[in-house]
């Protein structure tokens, strides 16, 4: 059975920033969030390879391209969000939580479920604008008409 490129990328974007993750944390940069806007990079290596095999397939359609690049992004970060809960648990639940970037999200001390909420709808509002940027790089090569 192939997996959909949407699917594909989407995992492939899950491992980037999974990785990315890793290696912060084991640099000891995790409580620095704005190292993590480097993850928008990966997120756009997965949309481009979406988008890119849409075109070598000779699909040129705006708006399937649109759908195609998004769904492989939402993809990514819902996969990213259900990994890093699964991440914070097997190392301590709140405790771990706590040792991370402190009043990132909230002031005081999110739980669990704040904290990876509010990472979730950070990553879908950046994946939703990446997909569009994305876009109008290719806009010139896809037919608005589908």
């Amino acid at each position: 059975m192939k997996l959909s490129k949407e699917i594909t990328n989407g995992f492939l974007i899950f491992l980037g920033i999974s990785a990315y993750f890793l290696v912060m944390q084991a640099l000891g940069l995790s409580d620095n969030h704005l190292l993590r806007f480097f993850n928008v990079f990966i997120v756009y290596y997965g949309v481009y390879r979406t988008i890119k095999a849409n075109f070598n397939e000779n699909k040129f359609g705006y708006i399937h391209n649109v759908v195609s690049a998004g769904f492989t992004a939402i993809n990514g970060v819902v996969m990213s969000f259900i990994g890093l809960i699964l991440y914070i648990y097997a190392n301590g639940g709140q405790s771990f939580l706590n040792s991370l970037s402190p009043g990132f999200l909230f002031s005081g001390n999110p739980t669990v479920t704040e904290y990876c909420f509010g990472l979730l709808f950070e990553g879908l509002a950046s994946a939703i604008v990446i997909v569009f940027i994305s876009m109008q790089y290719w806009r010139s090569k896809t037919a608005l008409n589908d």
